[in-house]
């Protein structure tokens, strides 16, 4: 991060100095709005896999959602520009982690009112936690595909059936 700056920026993209800064007075502003933009994106993949229907369908619809999530969160970080740089800026800058943690904020609330639909005699606080967790785990999951030489579908297979086995205690 810190080899980037608002004139390798400018470079890159064609544009000078002043027009950089009339949008992002620093590199941070810049990232910040790249950072809420790959979160919208990582976010996206949520409301296509998670449902009523696959939560209600059980332990393995479950495994079969959250490894499709982890996989298409890691082609949308993967497909975006810099995508990997700006996940890790999320986690290691300070002035950009909230970004992040609104982000998974958001998601853990919808993904618990989701819960609550599909497992009413579930307490809210415990759907709430495993929500927020799975959503870190997730996250956490897909820097790691970056970071090590993985076969994603095999990290996916394995997280997921991890995090689906929590279902079967929540409804007991």
């Amino acid at each position: 991060m810190e080899r980037l700056s608002t004139n390798l920026v400018c470079e890159r993209a064609g544009v000078s100095p002043p027009a950089l800064y009339r949008y992002f007075p620093n590199k941070y502003a810049l990232l910040h709005e790249l950072g809420q933009r790959l979160m919208q994106r990582q976010n996206e993949c949520v409301a296509k896999w998670m449902s009523v229907e696959v939560i209600q369908g059980g332990v393995p619809a479950l495994e079969q959602a959250l490894a499709g999530l982890l996989l298409d969160t890691y082609e949308a970080t993967r497909a975006t520009a810099g995508g990997v740089w700006i996940m890790r800026a999320m986690r290691a800058v300070p002035a950009l982690q909230e970004v992040r943690l609104a982000s998974h904020a958001a998601v853990t609330e919808a993904q618990t009112q989701l819960l609550m639909q599909a497992l009413p005699g579930a307490r809210r606080a415990e759907l709430k936690l495993a929500s927020r967790i799975v959503v870190e785990l997730i996250y956490a999951t897909v820097e790691m595909l970056f970071d090590e030489s993985l076969k994603p579908k095999e990290v996916a297979r394995i997280t997921a059936g991890m995090l689906a086995s929590h279902l079967a205690k929540v409804k007991a």
